[in-house]
């Protein structure tokens, strides 16, 4: 059977590499990403990975697809990926020195379009940013269309100081939760 990768993201891949797993194709699902007004962080990311799940499988029906979605949250506020320097700087200045939630939704629909979703939340903190620090995480340029606008894998790790959770889930695949839906999908 057929595995979609609904994303084009090149650490989806490498981490699904990671659980000897190779997409037989990859389609991007188009979906808004906007958040439903008063919708929580937990939420948003689940109903995008099951809608942007529920997409790429009406495109290829009996293929078992994964989909995905990663969201920073503080409290109930969720944090925009960044696609700017000023957004980027917002939220690295938001995140220093304070605890924040990573949530990764993962969704797998099946052969006969049933969609399981599992989720990771991972608490991460960051060390208090100087803006020398906030200066050199702009400079190393690996937050571009990151939720909260840096990359765990990246730059950002040396100023993490704690992590309770899923790692794999912050960069944006929980291996875990991964894994046993692929299984339970007939996958594997």
């Amino acid at each position: 059977m057929a595995l979609i990768l609904a994303s084009a993201s090149p650490r989806r891949v490498a981490l699904l590499a990671r659980l000897g797993v190779v997409p037989d194709a990859i389609d991007p699902a188009d979906i808004d990403e906007t958040p439903a007004r008063g919708e929580v962080p937990r939420t948003h990311a689940e109903r995008l990975a099951r809608a942007k799940c529920t997409a790429v499988a009406a495109r290829h029906p009996g293929a078992i697809v994964l989909a995905a979605d990663t969201v920073v949250g503080v409290g109930r506020r969720i944090l925009p990926k960044a696609e700017d320097e000023a957004t980027a700087r917002a939220c690295l200045a938001l995140l220093s020195g304070r605890r924040h939630r990573v949530f990764t939704a993962v969704a797998v629909a099946d052969a006969g379009g049933t969609i399981r979703v599992r989720m990771s939340e991972t608490a991460v903190i960051f060390h208090r940013l100087q803006a020398g620090d906030i200066d050199a995480l702009i400079a190393a340029g690996d937050w571009r269309g990151k939720a909260g606008g840096y990359a765990l894998q990246g730059a950002a790790e040396a100023w993490v100081r704690f992590i309770g959770g899923s790692w794999s889930g912050v960069v944006g695949l929980p291996l875990a939760e991964t894994r046993t839906l692929l299984e339970a999908s007939g996958h594997g």
